[in-house]
């Protein structure tokens, strides 16, 4: 396993990150591991030398972080980085989601206490929320810090411009930054290119991608519970473009001798400013494809074959769940 150092950080991860949407429950999504699958793969991925674990509260509404928590009991906690996230609706309660003073203090206590631990290496926001001031998030934000809870603070899915924002306020008042940023990339969304990872690398804040295999798209594997039952994949890749990189994965894969997903990998593992990837795995199997990943360089190529195909789409956060569909060049 590779490590590098999260941004302008000490702190050293592993170059793919360990999803935890997948774990939990299934009453929540039909395609999330029970604990009884979920354990022997979670702890196959820090044996394999995976260090840093991506959680958050709203996976299976607090039983996912229930779940790794007693799956890494047993692992010295210095050894683990531990990121979680907060911002959805954990219940019914006006108060209980959103990022206001009141939510976050509460969301990391709440998080710190199903996992079972003293403190979360990294604590994410979400997403963004427009009805909290931003100096409110951010006073909170390194307050928790301040407190001994939290080591670093990173953010997730937001525009650019209010993630430069967030980021300009802590700066301007001597409170703790983003170090990081969560973001979805792949083959087949690329709109993060254009200003928000420009943006991390020009202030040497750490990209950590999520999906990499488009919902599942470039898998391989359309016929698999996750990709017919999530409707994110329908919404967000069911369009013609993303159809065609998708099969130009798939010929990129098949040439090499290879599998889709590790191709996909291996596409987003090569991008700028990419600092470790999150993977999401039902099985040590897939989790042993997936570091086999990191080895899989794609030829300039290979890279064009599955870039030929791409266009411009609309970005997706929470103000665009769903894309315009797009067609194809």
């Amino acid at each position: 396993m590779e490590y590098v150092n999260l941004g302008n950080t000490g702190m050293k991860v592993s170059r793919l990150c360990l999803g935890t949407m997948g774990f939990g429950t299934p009453q929540w999504r039909k395609w999330v591991l029970d604990e009884t699958a979920s354990t022997p793969v979670i702890q196959a991925a820090i044996a394999r030398g995976i260090n840093f674990i991506d959680l958050a509260d709203f996976y299976s509404i607090g039983v996912s972080e229930e779940v790794v928590g007693r799956a890494i009991r047993q692992v010295p906690r210095h050894k683990l980085v531990l990121a979680s996230k907060c911002l959805y609706a954990m219940s019914d309660d006006v108060n209980d989601q959103g990022l206001s003073r009141k939510h976050i203090m509460h969301a990391v206590d709440a998080s710190l206490r199903r996992i079972g631990t003293d403190y979360l290496d990294l604590f994410v926001v979400h997403g963004f929320d427009p009805s909290t001031p931003m100096e409110e998030t951010m006073q909170a934000l390194n307050d928790v810090v301040r407190a001994g809870k939290v080591r670093y603070i990173g953010a997730s899915t937001m525009y650019a411009w209010q993630f430069v924002k967030m980021n300009y306020l802590a700066k301007l008042n001597g409170w703790t930054p983003f170090v990081s940023m969560q973001c979805q990339l792949n083959a087949a969304y690329r709109e993060e290119e254009r200003e928000m990872i420009p943006y991390c690398q020009h202030e040497g804040i750490a990209v950590t991608p999520f999906s990499p295999l488009a919902r599942g798209l470039l898998s391989g594997n359309a016929d698999s519970l996750r990709n017919t039952t999530d409707q994110f994949t329908t919404l967000q890749y069911n369009d013609p473009t993303s159809l065609d990189i998708a099969k130009a994965v798939a010929k990129v894969a098949q040439a090499r001798g290879v599998l889709s997903s590790q191709v996909a990998l291996a596409w987003v593992n090569s991008r700028p400013g990419v600092t470790s990837t999150l993977i999401g795995v039902e099985t040590t199997s897939q989790l042993d494809q997936n570091i086999a990943a990191l080895d899989i360089k794609l030829t300039p190529e290979e890279l064009a074959e599955i870039d030929r195909w791409y266009t411009p789409c609309d970005v997706i956060n929470d103000y665009n769940v769903a894309r315009i569909p797009r067609s194809a060049r």
